[in-house]
């Protein structure tokens, strides 16, 4: 028995040994991952043809029988391609400010070519640079008697210039092939964030739709219909007991609609607003008001699929079902420029400002859509009014939308 209890001990050690040890590593991938930038595996890649360029030096050498390889040889010959590695940087930052890309297409292409001229003429001059440097260092008698006579300056004028129009063709195609593997890692990038972000929307989609579900079937809310729809029959009121049920199958079968998307048209949002706000408003006959005021030609405009179905659900449970003498719900539309404004207005008990809102909450996953789907272009603020109750304002980029006879399938008529 001790021995089977220590052997488990030192196996759940072993385990969290490996555990901990695979964490380590993870974490320090992703470290690694982070610290490393495109650019400089680019730049390092110009190691490949600076060995290759002195392997050439020292292989001609033997072949053509020239002079034995010095070391500044082979310092020129592979520092003249180390000089590309320094610049690749640069190339990166510029490629990135000036994306080769629609609508700018043919003006960003000449504007590269005309940049990678200059590029060819910075090439030459750090060549130019590195070729008197090395003289320096390794002649530098021939160095200072060539500096005193008086056609040095001349004659290293004509050679930079020379060294330019050497590099002119090289060097614009050098040039034009950075640029082009930094636009295919910066699009791979970009595809892969796409795709997080794909996913991270559905997930919230998925928790929108389940939390709309959750609300739906509360057992408050469906016990309140029910004991709504028994009075009814009771009643022998059976047109609205058979009304509320066919509400709430609509809201029931809206919610766990699978082929809801991110966004859907403002109406078909509306239509389930008013199943929700229909059911509640025979729970509160006697008080509660609700109020629409959407124009029509908003209907097929985009909206986050559930997000006003939430802030009208808060309003009723969180503001006028708190209050007796509350009952007032707006519900309104309008377009401010290029964005859709929705708002939901209560005379509820208010919000209090200081009170942060948790993860999970449906305000906070909301917000979450908001800012994967739109980034900074959307907001959701929800103040209280002085008068008492509280408005909710959900602000979009207006965008029409109109969907084809196919469920779950749209395309943009904007």
């Amino acid at each position: 028995m001790t021995r089977t209890v220590g052997c488990k001990r030192r196996q759940n050690t072993l385990n969290a040994g490996l555990a901990s040890r695979s964490d380590l590593q993870y974490f320090g991938k992703v470290r690694i991952s982070q610290l490393l930038k495109p650019w400089m595996l680019v730049s390092a890649a110009w190691i490949l043809p600076a060995g290759f360029a002195a392997i050439n030096r020292i292989a001609q050498t033997h072949l053509s029988g020239w002079d034995p390889v010095t070391t500044r040889d082979l310092l020129w010959e592979s520092g003249d391609w180390f000089l590309y590695a320094f610049l690749t940087p640069a190339v990166f930052a510029v490629s990135k400010r000036l994306p080769m890309a629609q609508p700018h297409l043919t003006r960003r292409a000449l504007l590269h070519l005309w940049i990678s001229l200059l590029f060819c003429v910075a090439w030459a001059t750090c060549g130019q640079l590195l070729r008197w440097t090395l003289m320096l260092l390794f002649e530098p008698n021939a160095a200072h008697t060539a500096m005193q006579t008086g056609q040095f300056y001349r004659k290293a004028g004509v050679e930079w210039l020379g060294w330019i129009f050497t590099t002119l063709p090289f060097g614009v195609a050098v040039y034009l092939c950075v640029v082009g593997v930094e636009h295919a890692v910066r699009y791979f990038i970009e595809a892969r964030e796409r795709d997080v972000q794909v996913a991270r929307l559905s997930e919230r989609l998925s928790s929108a739709r389940f939390a709309a579900l959750q609300a739906q079937v509360n057992p408050h809310f469906l016990f309140n219909t029910l004991n709504t729809i028994a009075v009814f029959v009771r009643d022998n009121d059976r047109q609205a007991a058979v009304r509320i049920i066919e509400q709430l199958s609509e809201v029931l079968r809206t919610t766990l609609g699978s082929h809801r998307l991110n966004e859907v048209p403002l109406g078909e949002e509306l239509e389930l607003v008013r199943q929700y706000v229909a059911i509640e408003e025979a729970r509160f006959s006697d008080r509660l008001r609700p109020e629409f005021d959407i124009d029509d030609s908003l209907l097929s405009a985009a909206t986050l699929s559930f997000a006003l179905q939430h802030l009208v659900e808060n309003a009723i449970r969180h503001g006028i079902a708190k209050r007796p003498d509350a009952g007032r719900l707006i519900v309104a539309a309008r377009r401010d420029g290029a964005l859709l404004e929705l708002s939901v207005l209560d005379d509820g008990v208010g919000i209090d400002a200081e009170i942060v809102m948790p993860q999970g909450h449906g305000v906070e996953n909301t917000r979450e859509r908001l800012r994967a789907l739109y980034g900074e272009r959307a907001s959701l603020e929800i103040i209280g009014r002085a008068e008492g109750g509280t408005i909710a304002t959900l602000r979009t980029p207006y965008r029409e939308m109109i969907p084809e006879s196919n469920p779950g399938v749209e395309y943009d008529a904007s």
